[in-house]
């Protein structure tokens, strides 16, 4: 079993409600349990607010790419920016660590993504964007 869905939109924090329903939505035949959806949704969320606050600086003329795609056993969630990239992708794993100090950021985004996915796969290049790979296994066979 394979299925597949890519889409993007414009760089909007409203947005990433879109790309949670999105989420739901195409992973609903999969019958999974509440609190796995809930940490897909919360991946979702983290990603997505990552790549239109800090790597397109809520820059409406900026795209976020959103892919989801899921196996047999994993559901795989990708997104990407063509923002300003990440100088320090160690540092930005950091707990607590924001560019964005002047405003009301936990600095928590990679950290949840982290706890909640079995894999996590940064890419990023200055003034190039960022890609984000998350894994997250549903079935043990």
């Amino acid at each position: 079993m394979y299925n597949e869905i890519k889409t993007s939109f414009i760089a909007k924090i409203e947005n990433v409600m879109l790309a949670r329903t999105i989420g739901v939505g195409f992973l609903v035949n999969l019958d999974l349990k509440l609190n796995f959806v809930n940490e897909v949704k919360t991946i979702i969320s983290e990603s997505v607010t990552n790549a239109i606050v800090h790597g397109c600086l809520n820059n409406e003329k900026k795209y976020v790419n959103f892919n989801l795609s899921y196996d047999d056993v994993n559901v795989y969630i990708e997104v990407e920016d063509f923002g300003v990239g990440i100088a320090d992708i160690d540092k930005a794993k950091e707990p607590l660590y924001s560019t964005k100090v002047d405003e009301e950021r936990a600095g928590l985004g990679f950290t949840i993504m982290e706890v909640f996915s079995d894999k996590l796969e940064i890419k990023s290049k200055i003034n190039e964007g960022t890609k984000v790979l998350m894994v997250k296994r549903y079935k043990w066979l």
